[in-house]
């Protein structure tokens, strides 16, 4: 596991504005800027928490309010395609996470879905372990969950409601050694993909293969990485993945979250949260359940339509765009920002925490000792980023919006709120 980055020898930072002025006219995605509404006099560097409002989801809401909810009414769950929302907003975000069509299913927030998700993969544990043993019950040892050591905090409380729910017992665990705390015990693991605190890029390619080969499943977070970077989620063999589309994904506030399902496990994927969406005959008011094929038993109740079709409309911002180009760009940005807060910020006051590209996501964080007031500074000088306590900045780069003007400005005014000027 790498060190987090050394902030390198300051550059003269005359030339920082000059180099980003050429780098923002060269940069191909530049134009992509104007598919938001964002202040023109503001640098935005919390999409990581909420990502900017597309310019086209305005219109696309008030259409959704007036005419299918105020003029055709019960009508549109046919006529406007309210009722397949779920999974054709979910084949929408597919490809943004490496995932073939029918495995993506939209609804509910980011904290059901991991409880679906960690519930059913201990299930599937269990029963292919029972399988494997010839039927004599060979799966009930697998009684532990693993779960990332730095998790975002709601996904312990998650997993810890889930192992009383499965009688499991909760190990937290840093994903670089989850490969050797993996055992015939280990059920499940939840794994960040991405550190919310530190930016850290966590190895999902050989953590999947890790526990997927103890005879485990792994249950992957994707909140800070889908619409950040590639994640593959087919090409890696990914069992079970959630996310949520309020960040880089700009659904909005709230949004609602994803939850995806290799298609090879969908007909043993049990959920925890069986609902009348999600039966194979919805409309047949059956007291017995049958869950409905494919991805749609990832459903519980009534979708949050309005949410949902705003979702749709921000979606429109990645037409003709590739993550892979939005990947280059945010590494692109994250390693000229460093650059900038070595030339403006005196040397020792902030120390970054963020690993070096290859294992960074698409923020960077900064360790400062009075982080809290020093972001209040910052936002009242328009430059708006967050912290986390008890130190740390973040400043989350969003390619499809965020400049490398940006990263040079947010970087000379860090440096002059630290120095008083």
């Amino acid at each position: 596991m790498s060190e987090p980055t050394e902030l390198t020898e300051p550059t003269e930072p005359a030339s920082l504005a000059d180099r980003a002025a050429e780098l923002d006219a060269a940069d191909p995605l530049a134009p992509l800027r104007d598919r938001f509404l964002l202040d023109d006099d503001g640098v935005y560097l919390d999409g990581n928490s909420l990502g900017a409002l597309p310019a086209g989801v305005p219109d696309r809401v008030a259409d959704v309010v007036r005419r299918q909810w105020g003029e055709l009414r019960i009508r549109s769950w046919g006529e406007s395609g309210w009722w397949t929302a779920p999974e054709r907003i979910g084949d929408r975000i597919a490809p943004l996470v490496g995932a073939a069509p029918g495995q993506i299913v939209v609804g509910d927030s980011t904290s059901v879905n991991v409880f679906k998700a960690l519930v059913a993969a201990v299930r599937m544990a269990r029963e292919a372990g029972a399988e494997t043993a010839g039927g004599s019950g060979g799966g009930e040892g697998r009684d532990e969950i693993l779960v990332d050591a730095s998790t975002f905090p709601t996904d312990g409380y998650i997993a810890a409601s889930a192992a009383r729910m499965t009688g499991c017992a909760v190990r937290p665990v840093a994903p670089h050694k989850v490969p050797a705390a993996l055992s015939p015990r280990t059920a499940a693991v939840l794994l960040n993909h991405v550190d919310y605190r530190t930016g850290r890029l966590h190895d999902l390619p050989s953590l999947t293969a890790a526990v997927h080969a103890a005879g485990a499943y792994a249950v992957w977070d994707l909140c800070h990485s889908a619409g950040a970077l590639p994640v593959g989620l087919d090409e890696h063999g990914v069992a079970l993945a959630v996310g949520c589309t309020y960040k880089f994904l700009n659904g909005g506030p709230g949004s609602p979250a994803f939850l995806y399902v290799r298609a090879d496990l969908q007909e043993r994927f049990d959920s925890p949260l069986p609902g009348w969406n999600s039966h194979a005959e919805p409309f047949g008011m059956r007291p017995d359940y049958e869950p409905a094929k494919g991805a749609v038993r990832g459903r519980v109740g009534t979708p949050d339509i309005l949410s949902l079709l705003a979702l749709e409309a921000a979606l429109d911002v990645w037409e003709g765009v590739s993550v892979e180009a939005v990947r280059a760009k945010s590494l692109a940005l994250t390693d000229f920002f460093l650059e900038c807060v070595a030339a403006h910020v005196p040397a020792g006051r902030v120390e970054s925490v963020t690993p070096a590209a290859r294992e960074r996501g698409s923020q960077v964080a900064l360790r400062c000792a009075d982080a809290g007031e020093v972001m209040e500074r910052l936002i009242a000088r328009g430059v708006v980023g967050d912290f986390r306590d008890p130190d740390i900045l973040r400043f989350g780069f969003t390619p499809l919006y965020v400049g490398f003007a940006d990263a040079e400005r947010a970087a000379r005014v860090l440096g002059e709120v630290l120095t008083g000027s």
